[in-house]
């Protein structure tokens, strides 16, 4: 005998594009990005009974997200990850969950002369803004923001000793290596009630997103780091000390390796420790280092 379990679905990859024209100033701003809803509520018996009567149909929920972006600004897209999440359960009595994913795509205004061009944009770089948002009927909405795709690399000012050592281990230690990283990042916002809630704190998104990318680098550049679990958490911290709103900060970071060559068979061409300075870029196997920082309660202080 068999139960469904859970269940949802939805729309996935729609591409959405918005340009907002001032006609005062003749300036416009675009956005793109790509939105996945997916939704949950009395819908089992389409699984188990063959029945689509409580299918709202995927179609429906693309044609739903056009609607509400033409209807509502899309930018930031916290804002419009949660009005797209509220709308299903308060359209259809049946849905009571729905989660909303916004991946934003950089379009930078190109600049000449020292003057910003009114409506000519480049791509600088496949690094995304993410926006998920979850309504739950009588419950209110969780809001999580996300830096994605955020390529970075040192070429000095990273070590890696003092580790376990085992039978297992080959690894060398090192007192001085390159460190590059492809970041993720992750916030979680305090909970929303309400899409007003959200509207009323719709200033602090764009300012969160960019403390977060410069303590982001700029402790990246800066921290002797001591390994990347040590430089993440630093990171963690001074997110959740510079923005009280948020609750919780992760960051999942893949160690992109570059290994020395040894080049002294080639008529003893020195190019390891103090002389590299040609290596390998590596593909893989990489290290893949996570963690979630949360804000410690006062009880605990």
């Amino acid at each position: 005998m068999a139960s469904l379990a859970s269940a949802r679905y939805g729309k996935d990859n729609v591409r959405v594009y918005k340009v907002h024209r001032d006609e005062k100033t003749k300036t416009h701003t675009v956005v793109e990005m790509t939105v996945c809803v997916l939704l949950e509520g009395d819908i089992e018996t389409s699984y188990t009974k063959a029945d689509n009567s409580p299918v709202v149909a995927t179609d429906t929920v693309k044609n739903t997200i056009y609607i509400l972006a033409k209807e509502n600004p899309v930018d930031p897209p916290e804002l419009f990850a949660s009005i797209v999440a509220a709308h299903f359960p308060a359209k259809y009595s049946h849905i009571h969950v729905a989660h909303v994913s916004v991946v934003q795509h950089r379009w930078t205004r190109m600049t000449f002369d020292g003057k910003p061009h009114p409506h000519s944009f480049y791509r600088d770089g496949a690094e995304t803004r993410n926006a998920e948002a979850t309504f739950r009927r009588n419950v209110g909405l969780s809001v999580r923001s996300k830096i994605v795709g955020l390529l970075v690399l040192k070429s000095t000012g990273s070590a890696f000793h003092g580790f376990h050592r085992d039978e297992y281990t080959t690894l060398p230690e090192v007192w001085d290596r390159i460190l590059s990283t492809e970041v993720d990042a992750s916030w979680d916002w305090k909970a929303f009630k309400t899409v007003d809630d959200v509207k009323s704190a719709a200033p602090l998104f764009d300012k969160a997103w960019n403390r977060a990318r410069t303590i982001t680098m700029k402790t990246f550049a800066e921290d002797d780091s001591a390994s990347v679990q040590a430089t993440m958490f630093k990171m963690s911290e001074q997110i959740l000390a510079q923005v009280p709103e948020v609750e919780a900060v992760e960051y999942s970071l893949p160690n992109k390796h570059y290994f020395e060559i040894n080049l002294e068979w080639h008529k003893g061409l020195k190019n390891t420790g103090k002389d590299a300075e040609v290596y390998a870029p590596q593909g893989g196997p990489n290290g893949l280092i996570k963690c979630r920082v949360v804000r410690q309660s006062k009880s605990k202080l």
